[in-house]
């Protein structure tokens, strides 16, 4: 990734592929979409087309297919965990060359399930902090005013890291490299487990969770924050609470969104993964436990 120009796949080009995908394409790199057939056929005769109010509205061109049948500098993968493996299918390690695989997703056990099938080294693991929404195959909504991305991967290459930061961030959205993997994984774990599984559960928006059901709020940023710091993460759980207290009140998961249009939710690998690494350190997580105990439960769904 010496030369300024990156072939960039995006495994996914839903809400935040798409994006990313067309602001990568507006700056002047060569982005390949993966996608089911149709999807494909309709990015490469139509583009992606963002509307957002901090990038602008605009149309950018894309390539598609349906797998990746060529090395790239970066396969971004922006797909939900609960399609996970049945998407990796578009990505063989073959093709990948010496590509780094950047995913962007929700929890903390996918980069080493990621290592797994591909080379450690090239497993790069992103954090986004963006509404953006896939209206219809190729029409994309960025809704909130900023777009911001770190980007780690403890044994990936520092410099192959900052070519990576330098293109997207070129391209619109603020991006910065953290130095601990783990750390900036439980960073978003511990902000987004509380919010999802409370919103979830009580099918309810974070104003009405922080009101009617703080004390369960309180206990589970404060169970969420002790397996935090005992993976060296971030721990402050009264620090989080003040910040759910800034947002606007109808805030919604994206996990409660999920089960309000009857999508997979990815309880496992936010819920699950939370309790899996408690049980490991030892760690007592009654209201996490029976938060996931409920949204296992068909009824709750």
């Amino acid at each position: 990734m010496a030369n300024n120009e990156l072939t960039v796949a995006v495994l996914g080009p839903g809400g935040v592929g798409g994006l990313l995908a067309a602001l990568l394409s507006r700056a002047g790199h060569r982005v390949i979409c993966l996608a089911g057939a149709e999807t494909a056929a309709t990015l490469r005769g139509n583009g992606i087309r963002v509307r957002s109010a901090p990038f602008g509205d605009f149309t950018a061109p894309v390539e598609a297919d349906t797998e990746l049948r060529e090395p790239v500098d970066a396969c971004l993968i922006t797909v939900k965990a609960t399609a996970l493996d049945p998407a990796l299918a578009r990505v063989p390690a073959t093709a990948l060359g010496d590509g780094l695989l950047v995913p962007f997703l929700n929890g903390v056990e996918h980069p080493a399930h990621l290592r797994a099938h591909y080379p450690p080294a090239q497993v790069a693991p992103a954090i986004i902090r963006v509404e953006s929404t896939r209206v219809a195959p190729g029409v994309i909504e960025h809704g909130s005013p900023f777009a911001e991305i770190d980007v780690t991967g403890d044994p990936v290459p520092h410099e192959r890291l900052e070519a990576l930061a330098a293109a997207l961030h070129a391209a619109g959205p603020t991006t910065r490299i953290l130095p601990d993997e783990t750390a900036a994984l439980w960073a978003k774990m511990t902000f987004l487990a509380p919010l999802a599984l409370l919103t979830t559960r009580y099918d309810l928006p974070l104003g009405d969770v922080r009101t009617r059901h703080r004390e369960e709020l309180t206990a589970l940023l404060e169970e969420t924050a002790a397996v935090s710091r005992s993976y060296g993460g971030p721990s402050d759980p009264a620090g989080a609470l003040a910040r759910y207290d800034t947002f606007p009140p109808g805030t919604k998961s994206s996990m409660q969104r999920d089960a309000e249009s009857h999508r997979p939710l990815e309880l496992d690998a936010i819920g699950g993964a939370l309790l899996r690494a408690a049980e490991r350190h030892g760690i007592a997580v009654p209201v996490a436990a029976g938060l996931v105990r409920e949204l296992e439960k068909p009824q709750a769904n």
